[in-house]
């Protein structure tokens, strides 16, 4: 069972230690930047995934200060762990908290419009694109009403 737990001084290490398979380093930003992101950014929630005990990921979500939308920002499992559906189970993990915790109607999400597997994954869980361009990424929305 996939769950979701905060970064803190015993997981913080590893999950920065976490990492994607060579084919994908282009698509996720290093967990130690996505941490120090979060740490000048209040606004982000950094999470580190877990499968039973065992780290598997790392996510992270938080709310735009212009405009209150709510983003994925980052959501990565490590190479070791890839293909065994932790990614589209964390994803609901991370979409159910959000919808739950702070009640988002939508959630945002941007993706490298090359990786074909990411947005696979994105839009049966229901994300869809706007048509939008977010720092060179592809914007893809999901209504937590509908989904």
């Amino acid at each position: 069972m996939l769950n979701l737990r905060p970064l803190d001084s015993d997981n913080a290490r590893a999950v920065v230690g976490l990492q994607v398979a060579p084919g994908q380093a282009g698509f996720v930003a290093a967990n130690a930047n996505s941490i120090a992101d979060a740490y000048v950014h209040r606004e982000l929630r950094p999470l580190a995934v877990y499968a039973g005990d065992e780290l598997v990921g790392f996510a992270m979500y938080g709310q735009d200060v212009d405009d209150g939308r709510w983003w994925i920002v980052r959501m990565m499992i490590d190479e070791r762990f890839q293909g065994r559906g932790y990614g589209r189970g964390a994803m609901m993990a991370l979409i159910a908290l959000m919808g739950d915790e702070h009640r988002c109607e939508s959630i945002k999400l941007g993706v490298d419009p090359a990786n074909v597997g990411a947005i696979r994954l994105y839009e049966s869980l229901g994300f869809t694109d706007t048509g939008e361009v977010h720092y060179d990424e592809m914007v893809m929305c999901l209504d937590v009403r509908a989904a």
